[in-house]
């Protein structure tokens, strides 16, 4: 429950219900919460309505209070604990960037996209695809809590399969490259193929392919 602005107990009645309630038609503002309790005399009444007085008021300063932790808490979360640095923020929009270009670029298909294509059916439309990342076959990059695979790294001529280039491309970075960066790497041209991309050779230029990507390594390794 949430409680905001200013809270405050502005009366407590007691009474027969009777009288409570004409007595409640005159209050033109707030709200009110109303239960009967049986006593047996006028001084355990009195005892018993003191007390429920300084509960009601305990219970409105505990939720004011908690609820004052918890916007503490919320900010807390938003706002960093220190400032940030010019370099944090061009490396942000640098890769920003660079993620935008590959979304853009219009080679990218959802799993159920990807599983048409390969002529599956049926409910799990993305149960193909992502076993075929499974078996590193394919990668895929993950976009607002959706994954979606290369198009250039299926073959038409093999129904839309995972190329065997793209699993050899694969298996040679290994864990050196998580998934955006070898979308980054495929899309980006490459020195070593003549300034050409990689996507773009991947379906007719197995071993050019395969051997850029060791070359990659090899920077990788040395750099």
């Amino acid at each position: 429950m949430n409680f905001s602005g200013h809270v405050e107990i502005q009366s407590i009645l007691e009474g027969p219900p009777a009288e409570i309630a004409t007595r409640l038609r005159t209050e033109k503002e707030g709200h009110a919460v109303a239960f009967t309790v049986l006593c047996d005399s006028a001084e355990e009444w009195k005892a018993f309505s003191l007390s429920l007085a300084a509960c009601a008021q305990l219970l409105t300063e505990t939720m004011l209070s908690n609820q004052r932790e918890t916007i503490e808490q919320i900010v807390s979360l938003l706002v960093a604990k220190a400032p940030i640095q010019p370099t944090v923020l061009k490396e942000a929009q640098m890769v920003a960037r660079a993620r935008k270009a590959v979304l853009e670029s219009g080679d990218w298909l959802s799993a159920a996209e990807a599983s048409r294509l390969c002529g599956y059916s049926g409910k799990n439309l993305s149960a193909q695809p992502n076993k075929w990342k499974r078996e590193g076959k394919i990668f895929a990059i993950q976009h607002h809590g959706n994954d979606y695979f290369p198009a250039y790294g299926l073959d038409p001529h093999q129904g839309y399969r995972p190329l065997k280039t793209m699993t050899d491309v694969l298996k040679v970075f290994g864990d050196t490259k998580d998934n955006w960066g070898l979308a980054y790497w495929f899309a980006s041209v490459n020195s070593f193929l003549g300034g050409k991309r990689p996507q773009d050779l991947v379906a007719t230029q197995s071993e050019q392919i395969i051997a850029a990507a060791k070359d990659e390594i090899q920077g990788i390794v040395h750099g």
